[in-house]
């Protein structure tokens, strides 16, 4: 498996502990023809649309910047088909981004709320 890969997985991971801290995860990697979300989660009314992005350097920016326009498109389009899919009529929903950036084996997670 390549390296990137495995490090997206752990970043994953680490990202479902800490949700799931204060949410219902509801499901994780949730596909919708080519889109994905990685995760989806519930506290009370309100769903939760997560989309989790790993780095092992800044090098070549910081982890949430490579959620860009056409990805938020992509997370809105996924949350949509969610919705449909399951008839529900949440009294909100949330777009987050949970950046985490490995410095060999620590890690910093930013959690970013609301941010679309």
């Amino acid at each position: 498996m390549a390296n990137h890969l495995s490090l997206g997985q752990q970043g994953e991971s680490i990202a479902q502990a800490y949700v799931s801290r204060y949410c219902t995860i509801l499901h994780v990697n949730w596909k919708s023809g080519r889109k994905e979300i990685d995760i989806i989660a519930r506290k009370n009314e309100q769903i939760y649309f997560i989309e989790v992005k790993t780095r092992s350097t800044d090098r070549f920016g910081w982890p949430e910047e490579a959620v860009n326009a056409r990805k938020e498109e992509h997370i809105r389009s996924v949350a949509t088909d969610y919705l449909l899919y399951y008839n529900l009529n949440p009294a909100a929903i949330r777009f987050d981004i949970i950046a985490i950036t490995f410095s060999g084996e620590n890690y910093e997670l930013e959690h970013l709320k609301d941010v679309f």
